[in-house]
C-alpha cells in the first residue's frame, strides 16, 4: 500500500471516529435536554390537569369562576358560572397537546401523554374522597355550607397554581425563555433540529404566519383530521362510563357507602395500564393504531360479557378491566394524532388537535344519558351502546394504521 493510500485510510478512519464521537456527544446532550424538558413540562402539566379535572391565564380565570360558585344563590346562577368555566376550560386541553407535540419527538410522546392522562385517572380515584373530606371537615365554618367550601378550595388552588405555572411553562423551542433556566443557543438549536429530523414542522422567525382561517381551511381539508376525530369520539363516548362508576358499582350490588370506595380499584388498575401502555407504545410507535384497537377489543369483550353475566363480583372485575382499557386508549389516541399531525404547519396542527379534542368531546353529550337509574342493575342500554362504539372504533383505528403505513410519506 502506498503512502497516499495509507494517509487516505487513516484520514477516513479518523473522520469516522470523530463522527462517532460527535454523535455520542449529541446523544448525551439530547438526553440531558429531554430530561430538562420533562422536569419543566410534565410536573406542571400534571398538576394543572389534576386541578382542572377535579372541579394556563385561562386556568387562572376558570379557577376564579369556580371559586365564585360558592356565592351562588340559585340554580340559574350556578348554571351561568358553569358555562363560563366551560368556555374558559375549552382552550386548556388543545393548548397542552400543542405544547407536548412541539417539544417531543414522535417516539417520545406516548409516555408523556400517559403522564398527562394519569392526572385525570388519579383525580378520579381520590377526588371523591378529598371532596368528601373538604365538604365534611369545613361544613359550617364561617357560616358556609360544605359544598361552597369545595368550590372555594378548588377554585383558589387552581388559580394559585396557574400563577406559578405562568413562570414554568415554556412556549416553543424557537422562542422559549422559560425552560428551568434560560436555554442556551446550542440547546435551542438542538431542540429544533431533533424535531426537524423527526419531520415535525416548527415555527421559526422566517416561517410565514398562517391566519386562523387559513389554518382551519387546511385542517378541515386533511383526511387525517377527520379520521382521528371519528376515532376519538368513540373513545370519549365509551369513556363516559367513568361518570357512572359509583352508580354502576352501587347498581352491581354494593351499598352507597361502599360504592364510593369500590371505585378506587377501578382507577388504580387504569393508572397502571395507562402508564404501561404509554411506555411500550413509544417502543413501537408505528403500531399505535393496533395497540388502541387491541385495547378496544378488550373493552368490547368485557362490555358484552357484562350484558349477559349478572354475578355482581364477576361484573365488577369486568368493569375494572373495561375501564382500564378505555383509559389506556385515551392518551394514546391523542399522542397518535399529535405525532401524525407533526408534519403540518404549527397553526394547522394546533387547529387539528383542537378539532379532535373538541369534536371528540361532543360524545359526552349523549354519553351522559347512557346509564339511567331505571336500567339498574343490568344497564343493558349503556353497555350495548358502548359495545357498538368499541366495535366501530376497532375498525377506525385498524383503518388508520393501514392508511398511515400506505401514505406515510404523503
Amino acid at each position: 500500500m502506498s503512502y497516499v493510500d495509507e494517509k487516505h485510510n487513516s484520514e477516513f478512519v479518523e473522520e469516522k471516529v470523530i463522527g462517532t464521537i460527535d454523535t455520542m456527544e449529541r446523544s448525551k446532550e439530547e438526553k440531558a435536554l429531554v430530561r430538562r424538558i420533562d422536569l419543566c413540562l410534565l410536573p406542571t402539566i400534571w398538576i394543572m390537569y389534576l386541578l382542572s379535572y377535579m372541579d394556563p391565564t385561562i386556568m387562572c380565570l376558570w379557577g376564579i369562576a369556580t371559586a365564585c360558585m360558592a356565592l351562588v344563590q340559585s340554580y340559574h346562577q350556578l348554571l351561568a358560572l358553569r358555562l363560563v368555566v366551560g368556555v374558559l376550560e375549552a382552550g386548556f386541553a388543545p393548548g397542552i397537546l400543542l405544547i407536548l407535540s412541539s417539544w417531543y419527538r414522535k417516539n417520545e410522546q406516548s409516555k408523556r401523554f400517559a403522564v398527562y392522562i394519569s392526572a385525570a385517572v388519579l383525580s378520579g380515584a381520590f377526588g371523591g374522597i378529598l371532596a368528601g373530606a373538604i365538604t365534611g371537615g369545613l361544613n359550617g365554618h364561617h357560616g358556609l355550607e360544605g359544598w361552597r367550601w369545595l368550590f372555594i378550595v378548588e377554585g383558589v388552588a387552581t388559580a394559585g397554581f396557574a400563577l406559578i405555572a405562568a413562570f414554568l411553562l415554556p412556549d416553543f423551542p424557537a422562542n422559549s425563555k422559560r425552560l428551568i433556566t434560560r436555554m442556551t443557543e446550542a440547546e435551542r438549536e438542538l431542540a429544533i433540529s431533533r424535531l426537524e429530523a423527526d419531520n415535525v414542522h416548527l415555527r421559526t422567525e422566517d416561517t410565514p404566519h398562517l391566519t386562523s382561517f387559513q389554518a382551519l381551511s387546511q385542517s378541515v381539508r386533511n383526511w387525517r383530521t377527520w379520521i382521528f376525530v371519528a376515532g376519538y369520539m368513540v373513545i370519549v363516548g365509551s369513556s363516559t362510563l367513568s361518570y357512572f362508576y359509583p352508580t354502576l358499582v352501587k347498581g352491581l350490588g354494593y351499598t352507597s357507602h361502599m360504592a364510593q370506595y369500590m371505585v378506587v380499584p377501578i382507577y388504580a388498575v387504569a393508572f397502571v395500564c395507562v402508564v404501561t401502555t404509554g411506555y411500550f407504545s413509544d417502543k413501537f410507535p408505528r403500531q399505535r393504531g393496533l395497540i388502541i384497537a387491541s385495547w378496544l377489543v378488550v373493552a368490547l369483550v368485557c362490555s358484552i360479557i357484562i350484558c349477559v353475566v349478572y354475578n355482581f363480583k364477576a361484573r365488577y372485575i369486568l368493569l375494572i378491566f373495561m375501564a382500564a382499557a378505555l383509559w389506556s386508549t385515551n392518551g394514546l389516541a391523542l399522542s397518535y394524532a399529535s405525532s401524525t399531525f407533526g408534519a403540518m404547519p404549527q397553526e394547522v396542527r394546533a387547529v387539528s388537535l383542537a378539532l379532535v379534542n373538541a369534536l371528540g368531546n361532543l360524545a359526552q353529550i349523549y354519553g351522559a344519558y347512557l346509564f339511567p337509574s331505571k336500567d339498574a342493575p343490568k344497564y343493558l342500554l349503556g353497555f350495548g351502546v358502548i359495545s357498538g362504539m368499541c366495535a366501530f372504533g376497532i375498525g377506525v383505528y385498524i383503518l388508520i394504521h393501514v392508511l398511515l403505513r400506505k401514505y406515510i410519506q404523503k
